[in-house]
């Protein structure tokens, strides 16, 4: 049985694979205004953001393992401007928080079932010598 115009949708689909191969992608994402100034209440919570950061245990015992007191912390934070407290509120933001490996052990567990239950549905046999 043949199908009519194979070669042609053959052709059409190559030439399509090569178009969308050859087109450079493109990321797109939203760029920071630095026409609109911060106001008081940003500054705010920028401040409560890198407090909470600072009062964290560990935090505390590391500045301190580096000879800083809590005065010398808080004036060095008085210091900062509103584009640095903003910057580094950011970025404590964005910190990713390590968690306990739950979500690793899982997805391992996960994948090692699929693999198990691909061979038992292929029929394979897996001897180890």
């Amino acid at each position: 049985m043949s199908i009519p115009f194979m070669k042609s949708i053959a052709f059409y689909l190559a030439f399509a694979m090569f178009i969308i191969g050859i087109t450079p992608r493109a990321d797109a994402s939203f760029a920071p205004s630095g026409i609109i100034p911060l106001t008081q209440t940003d500054r705010a919570a920028d401040l409560a953001t890198v407090q909470k950061a600072l009062e964290l245990k560990m935090v505390k015992e590391r500045l301190a393992d580096l000879g800083f007191t809590h005065e010398e912390i808080q004036s060095r934070l008085s210091q900062f401007s509103d584009q640095q407290l903003h910057r580094t509120a950011q970025q404590l933001d964005d910190l990713k928080v390590g968690g306990d490996g739950l979500g690793v052990v899982i997805a391992i567990l996960v994948i090692a079932i699929l693999v198990v239950l691909l061979i038992q549905l292929t029929g394979h046999r897996v001897i180890v010598k």
